[in-house]
């Protein structure tokens, strides 16, 4: 089985067709807290991104790939970003975009895939996340693949009315 293919969905590189894609979920005030975005991405601004997105993770320091089914369906993103091949660690995002298409076990097969690649192909020892303590199903969903909370920071997100700690949890490979 290919390190980016999986039984239910596969993990790709951005094309320009991703443009509508990215610029609704980019544009999803419903989601911006988990991304700490404030302010709405042009289209123009995700062109120049889609355009620069080729770059190498050695040079960007960062991937995003997108969750497809195996007919090609978009379901989401995964980000590796503060990719650090020095220390050989990088952080870990992934966002099923349609709440409809959530509890299904795609957000479970591609973390699963984008561990595998990160240790596989980047060399990477370890990967991190940081997660809101309500978000509830995303701390499930890192813990079943083995991360483990190795810290809370208190306050350290605001939603405009009050604020959250989020937790960081860790993988590290044998």
């Amino acid at each position: 089985m290919k390190t980016l293919q999986g039984k239910y969905i596969g993990l790709r590189a951005l094309e320009p067709e991703d443009l509508e894609f990215l610029y609704q979920i980019e544009n999803d005030e419903s989601i911006w807290e988990l991304s700490n975005t404030q302010t709405p991405y042009s289209k123009f601004l995700l062109e120049q991104y889609l355009e620069n997105a080729h770059k190498d993770i050695f040079e960007a320091k960062q991937l995003r790939l997108v969750i497809t089914s195996l007919e090609h369906k978009t379901f989401g993103l995964v980000d590796i970003f503060d990719f650090d091949p020095k220390n050989k660690r990088a952080g870990i995002g992934i966002l099923i975009s349609n709440p409809e298409d959530r509890d299904k076990g795609y957000g479970s097969e591609a973390l699963s895939l984008v561990i595998k690649y990160c240790f596989k192909h980047l060399f990477l020892h370890q990967l991190y996340a940081n997660i809101d303590e309500h978000n509830v199903k995303s701390l499930k969903l890192f813990e079943t693949q083995g991360f483990k909370k190795i810290g809370l920071k208190e306050d350290w997100n605001f939603n405009g009315i009050s604020f959250s700690n989020e937790y960081i949890l860790q993988l590290i490979t044998n």
